[in-house]
């Protein structure tokens, strides 16, 4: 028999940007009762951030660790003012991508890269001192961390007239029940349908919906290469580039400012012929590219870090992998009749109106989403657990 835990006035699924910024919205408007699970061991879903050789994900502080992104790197401050206003009241330092000087573009591989002007983002892209996590790390030191449990996998939610029960599973195979008057979804809209049985089942169209809703990164990997100095910067190259014959079809700077000089790229091979390789081989084949744009130097980095989203079962779902890659508009985020109507509200990313898919769509999915619980909260004294 699952054993079964006390009530909590909301349950969050996921302990992404999204779901620990609902928790730190309803912390703030006094509702302190509040659980959040997340599947993975660690906190952050697609924010990834790993730190260089040597240091641990924990040494310093989130603004001067020497970390490199996995997953989302950028944000626009002059057209994502909320997250910018986060950034500010959490401390954080925000620095513009590096994109000074030429770009190199590989058109084939019977010809060499040509060297070619640069060009600059405007708005530019910010990054943030110490990796995107910097935001998951000021978040979660805001929060009370036993009400965040990691490694508990949500696999069945069930709505009464009495309220919400939601099933955890832990990797050692022990089932847990939770109880809670109303459940946030923070993770991807695709995945949550695919993942969790809900009872009674949601709406044939609004599921519809949520599997029809492609989940940002899914399709996508990353690798990072790290140098002791930005040596391409002497050359007068940006450290951009654009190929066609790959491994990686985009390439920038992610040099950490006071901290490792780095190369990153996003492969542009499709899912599944990653998936048919190596490790190894992709890392050498990344490596011989880097060679063949920026010299024999870059072909020797001193660490380097692959991280594919598509084989990550905490993203993806096996419609997402022969998807575009492309942000989709927002589905519909709540149910608007039967048991469920009132009681669950998606907030991740992709519900978000103005930026699906993006680190400022998770803040404006979770804000939206938290809108009636905090209105709620106010026109009443605020309750402890």
């Amino acid at each position: 028999m699952p054993a079964t835990e006390q009530s909590f006035r909301v349950a969050i699924i996921g302990a992404g940007l999204s779901g620990l910024y609902a928790a730190h919205l309803l912390q703030q408007a006094g509702i302190v009762d509040c659980i959040v699970l997340e599947a993975r061991d660690g906190l952050g879903g697609r924010i990834l951030s790993l730190p260089a050789p040597g240091l641990s994900p924990s040494v310093g502080t989130p603004q001067t660790a020497d970390r490199f992104d996995l997953g989302p790197s950028w944000f626009w401050p002059a057209y994502q003012q909320e997250l910018d206003l986060l950034v500010d009241s959490l401390g954080l330092q925000r620095f513009e991508q590096f994109e000074q000087g030429d770009m190199v573009v590989e058109r084939s591989r019977h010809e060499p890269p040509l060297r070619t002007r640069g060009y600059l983002s405007s708005p530019p892209s910010m990054r943030l001192l110490g990796g995107m996590a910097a935001l998951v790390d000021a978040l979660h030191c805001r929060l009370d961390a036993t009400l965040i449990l990691t490694a508990h996998a949500v696999r069945r939610a069930r709505c009464t007239a009495g309220g919400i029960e939601l099933d955890t599973l832990s990797p050692c195979g022990q089932m847990t029940t939770w109880q809670a008057e109303h459940l946030l979804l923070a993770l991807p809209p695709r995945l949550a349908a695919e993942s969790i049985a809900f009872t009674p089942p949601l709406p044939p169209a609004l599921l519809q919906q949520w599997r029809a809703t492609p989940t940002w990164m899914a399709p996508h990997a990353k690798y990072v290469a790290l140098y002791d100095t930005p040596f391409w910067r002497e050359q007068g190259l940006s450290g951009a580039a654009r190929s066609a014959v790959g491994p990686l079809g985009e390439i920038h700077d992610a040099s950490m400012p006071g901290g490792s000089a780095a190369l990153f790229g996003f492969f542009g091979l499709p899912a599944h012929i990653r998936q048919g390789l190596e490790e190894d081989v992709l890392r050498s084949h990344c490596r011989a590219q880097l060679a063949r744009l920026f010299g024999p130097q870059a072909g020797a980095p001193r660490a380097e870090f692959i991280k594919d989203w598509a084989s990550d079962p905490c993203t993806t779902t096996e419609a997402d992998l022969d998807a575009s890659g492309q942000h989709a508009q927002a589905p519909a985020a709540a149910p608007t009749s039967g048991l469920w109507s009132g009681r669950l509200t998606g907030i991740a990313s992709e519900w978000s109106p103005q930026f699906p898919g993006y680190l400022a769509g998770a803040i404006e999915g979770a804000r939206l989403g938290t809108a009636a619980l905090v209105a709620a909260a106010a026109a009443r004294p605020a309750q402890g657990r």
